[in-house]
């Protein structure tokens, strides 16, 4: 069989993992080129592709090679589009869908990573201990009792969205004996239970819940879901924590809740727009406590990434179907394409 063209930019991603496995595998053929050059040896090169394996990070990646229609149109021979992560924001998934080109994702490959980093925020908030780091910085002086926290056990913990990532937040909760609570659209009340936590609707949620945190993707469903009126309905002296995505939230309506002393603190890993300003409102606020989109960012998720990116790969180059579609309906005529890509009969030339 003909093997495949496999084309990626040299934006941060666990290089040794994916290459490695990539070219000890005779399916696939791998070029790297630099991000920053929109050349026309780039363009040859990602027009020859089959398989383009993209930064999610939609503020690391160049406009250029974002996975638009105008891009499509460049690169007809491509049958798939791999995210470098869990999420797919720098992809058209409707116009790869339209294109016939499969959107994988590797979903779950940092599930543990994100859930670990959520549970950093929610004690670092409860336990105001950035806030005492910042006063004691600062020089000022203020008594023990001024400085006081909660403790999670005995708290009720709300989550936005119960998938990988937040079904691990649920079990990390439960050990901490919180009691944890899900509202889930896509998901059965006895599958929100399987996975450990309560069924709920939204309005019991935000009503009830002493933490409330988020782990739902950006949609056209979820973008600005906690808006102020989502805000407001939230348990007086709530914790708010996001390590999903920027746009989900309003970063004004959440800075105005914490200031009017309605909520008691945000740990926010994601913003609207990726790194924030250093004067962005909510950074002056010792209640909350901010990350730079770090909480999937680690070693250990970086080579579950890779690992998992290449194995969906030359599994789609032995004519497998991927387990991590985005765009599951499209898989057809992908495959049809695919069978034909590898017999030589669809074959693109530079």
């Amino acid at each position: 069989m003909t093997p495949l063209n496999i084309v990626r930019l040299d934006l941060a991603l666990d290089a040794a993992t994916f290459d490695a496995a990539l070219a000890a595998a005779p399916e696939v053929r791998l070029a790297v080129h630099r991000a920053r050059d929109d050349d026309d040896a780039s363009w040859q090169a990602l027009a020859a592709a089959q398989v383009y394996h993209v930064s999610s990070a939609r503020d690391d990646l160049p406009a250029p090679w974002f996975v638009n229609p105008a891009l499509l149109a460049r690169c007809p021979g491509l049958l798939a589009v791999s995210t470098y992560g869990a999420g797919h924001d720098t992809v058209d998934v409707a116009a790869c869908t339209a294109a016939g080109v499969a959107v994988l994702n590797q979903a779950g490959s940092n599930a543990a990573a994100v859930a670990e980093h959520t549970l950093g925020l929610m004690l670092g908030l409860a336990k105001r201990i950035a806030e005492s780091d910042r006063r004691l910085r600062r020089g000022e002086r203020f008594t023990r009792g001024e400085m006081m926290g909660r403790d999670l056990a005995g708290l009720s913990l709300g989550l936005v969205g119960i998938g990988h990532a937040g079904s691990r937040v649920a079990a990390l909760a439960r050990a901490f004996g919180m009691a944890v609570l899900a509202c889930d659209p896509l998901l059965a009340p006895a599958e929100i239970e399987r996975r450990g936590a309560a069924p709920v609707s939204m309005a019991q949620l935000l009503a009830s819940a002493d933490v409330v945190s988020v782990h739902c993707p950006l949609d056209s469903s979820s973008a600005g879901l906690f808006d102020a009126a989502a805000f407001a309905a939230m348990k007086p002296g709530a914790l708010f924590i996001s390590t999903a995505r920027g746009g989900i939230h309003d970063e004004a309506a959440l800075h105005a809740a914490l200031v009017s002393g309605h909520l008691a603190g945000a740990g926010l890993d994601v913003w609207a727009v990726e790194p924030p300003a250093a004067d962005h409102p909510l950074l002056a606020l010792d209640g909350v406590l901010a990350t730079a989109h770090t909480a999937g960012v680690t070693r250990g998720s970086r080579a579950a990434m890779a690992s998992m990116a290449a194995a969906q790969i030359i599994g789609l180059a032995r004519g497998q179907t991927p387990p991590r579609l985005v765009n599951p309906a499209v898989w057809p005529r992908t495959a049809a394409r695919l069978q034909a890509c590898l017999r030589g009969a669809l074959r693109v030339s530079t």
